[in-house]
């Protein structure tokens, strides 16, 4: 796990050297490779590396050459299956030189040119130069755990980890109103767009080829299908998931350094760490809760670490520190990220690195085997798929005439809406109406529609569950429950693999018919039926409750203050309608309305500009310390 940045020059240099502003935006990634630097440089590329060693933690230095210094790589990520990779190429006549998974990325790369990705398991963004050809190849993994931006410009372009690092050699940072207007919905940015205007992300699946002078050429070489069999004894279904599981796991331990594992309350963690335990039996878990009752899922994940027998390290976290901190995770995040669950990640993360550099998580098994609970809302609508189009639009006239909160508006409001226009994914924050009063600068022919739109058009044929999860796994999954697995552990220099994001367990998941996802009135049953006799009971059936954190009481009480502070000294009056803020802030705390997570969603872009447009911090200082000491 490290970090990298990437030039291309569009006209040959003479004089090919590492400049300070390179290596500058090099070391402010200090955090995702504190272990070791490098650089390459011809007439035409630039390459800079951080390393955070795992494997081979002699040899495993990059840039890393291949084939007489033809090819020119640096990677981020861990390909799991690179022993077996290795094997397979060995014996078509190519040597190595290291035990590292980039040397096998790199000789594959050689062997299969762009093809070599669909061949890799695991998590990467990686970028190789081709000096022969005088062509750079770039790629990210299927699901978007690793990280890529890149922005294209007149006399050169450029590609990095972290955003943070390209701002660094621009001169002029314009904000993206049209990302700002999309974030007040969906919590973040939806890739391929960045808050800052030019800078984009290369999309998970995705490869590039670029010629110096010539535009990136961006191809699609993996998309998520879904194939449900509709036959299959259940009994199949749990023998196979149980042991793609266990293959997962395991491969995914691969390591040279101490590994451990994340611990939640709920049945995702669970499963990984009893697993996990099997193949090592001392793995030490970490958990995280705050001091309200009711919002901490540290006595849970006790239980069940206990009932393993497993260690389990703990943190509690206070709305001070939260408040404190939440500057330098906006930093670490490069763009808004209004999910407040990234916060106790952070510190969960930063607890779980004073004793491993490797930890397991659960993400992607709710997008993968059906585990939000809004997925059982088709099964709930169904009675409206039997009324007709006069009786919807009788039903949705009735439904504006109810006051906002009473009991059935939403409901019938849902059920009268199509899914194309209803469901957007897991979080949908401000709608068009509260948007036009909150922004300043409203673009009317912009809408969040236009980000699911070729979503839904793709998923035409699947099952209403199905085309929930595509537009998931498309939009929530990669903008921000993978961004903030990654940003949050990198800030800590902590490596996060997710066993449930491997292209094996997705395949054997995306066969899984609707009526085993939620079924007997719950979620993800057919993957808490394979959990049997491997998770502890007190576990299988519990409720959903994501990461719980109490955003809805501190707003009244110990972050009022401070979140008025933030909206009145914020310098966006000529974005954000303050007032309007100001009296969502004040209707919360008199308990009309719970506003929490719009005033939260506000409170983080007004958090993140103050780090990055008004650049009241300085945390790039911080991390060229560490870089040096």
């Amino acid at each position: 796990m490290c970090g990298f940045i990437g030039c291309m020059h569009h006209h040959a240099r003479e004089e090919a050297k590492t400049d300070q502003k390179f290596q500058q935006m090099n070391n402010i990634i200090t955090h995702r490779g504190p272990d070791d630097e490098g650089y390459f440089q011809d007439e035409y590329v630039q390459f800079g590396f951080r390393r955070l060693s795992i494997i081979d933690i002699e040899s495993g230095s990059q840039p890393l050459s291949y084939e007489n210094e033809r090819y020119w790589i640096i990677f981020n990520g861990e390909v799991y299956n690179f022993v077996e990779l290795r094997e397979e190429l060995a014996k078509k006549g190519y040597t190595f030189e290291t035990d590292s998974d980039t040397e096998v990325i790199i000789a594959l790369f050689s062997d299969l040119k762009e093809k070599a990705v669909e061949k890799l398991r695991g998590m990467f963004a990686f970028l190789i130069w081709d000096k022969e050809e005088q062509e750079l190849f770039g790629a990210r993994d299927p699901f978007g755990i690793k990280p890529f931006f890149y922005i294209e410009e007149e006399d050169r372009s450029f590609f990095a980890s972290e955003k943070k690092s390209i701002l660094l050699a621009m001169d002029k940072k314009e904000l993206n109103t049209e990302a700002l207007q999309q974030y007040m919905t969906y919590q973040f940015v939806p890739e391929p767009e960045t808050m800052t205007r030019h800078i984009k992300k290369l999309e998970p699946g995705h490869y590039f080829t670029k010629k110096p002078g010539e535009s990136m050429n961006i191809n699609r070489y993996w998309r998520a299908n879904f194939k449900p069999v509709q036959h299959k004894p259940e009994e199949d279904f749990i023998k196979e998931i149980r042991d793609v599981l266990f293959d997962s796991v395991n491969i995914h331990m691969r390591s040279d350094v101490p590994v451990g594992s994340f611990l939640s309350g709920g049945i995702d963690s669970s499963i990984i760490v009893s697993i996990a335990k099997q193949f090592h039996p001392n793995i030490k878990t970490f958990s995280v809760g705050f001091e309200r009752d009711g919002f901490s899922e540290i006595d849970v994940a006790k239980e069940t670490a206990d009932r393993l027998g497993v260690e389990n390290i703990s943190y509690v976290i206070s709305p001070e520190e939260y408040m404190q901190e939440l500057p330098k995770i906006m930093w670490h995040a490069d763009d808004p990220l209004a999910d407040p669950a990234c916060v106790p990640l952070y510190f969960v993360a930063r607890e779980a690195r004073k004793h491993v550099t490797v930890v397991l998580s659960g993400e992607g098994a709710d997008e993968l085997f059906g585990g939000y609970n809004i997925y059982r809302e088709p099964q709930s609508l169904e009675m409206f798929d039997k009324i007709p189009e006069v009786g919807k639009a009788l039903l949705r006239s009735l439904a504006k005439t109810l006051p906002e909160g009473v009991k059935g508006k939403s409901f019938i409001e849902r059920g009268v809406t199509p899914m194309e226009e209803r469901y957007i994914g897991n979080a949908k924050m401000f709608l068009e109406d509260e948007k036009k009063e909150l922004l300043n600068h409203f673009h009317p022919d912009i809408s969040y529609l236009d980000v699911t739109k070729p979503l839904y058009a793709e998923s035409a044929g699947y099952a209403p569950v199905e085309r929930m999860q595509f537009i998931d796994i498309h939009t929530w999954m990669r903008g921000d429950i993978l961004l903030k697995a990654d940003r949050m552990t990198m800030a800590h220099s902590l490596e996060l693999r997710v066993p449930f994001l491997d292209i094996k367990v997705f395949e054997l998941a995306s066969t899984i018919p609707t009526s085993l996802k939620t079924a007997n009135g719950t979620t993800k049953y057919v993957l808490r039926k394979a959990a049997e006799g491997i998770v502890p009971d007190h576990v299988l059936n519990r409720k959903k409750l994501g990461f719980p954190v109490p955003i809805r009481h501190w707003l009244k009480d110990e972050m009022y203050d401070w979140a008025k502070d933030i909206i009145k000294n914020s310098e966006t009056d000529h974005l954000i309608n303050k007032q309007y803020v100001l009296k969502l802030l004040e209707d919360h705390c008199q308990g009309k309305m719970d506003y929490s997570r719009k005033i939260w969603t506000v409170l983080v872009f007004m958090v993140w500009h103050a780090v990055f447009i008004e650049e009241r911090y300085n945390f790039e200082k911080e991390m060229a310390a560490v870089a040096h000491s």
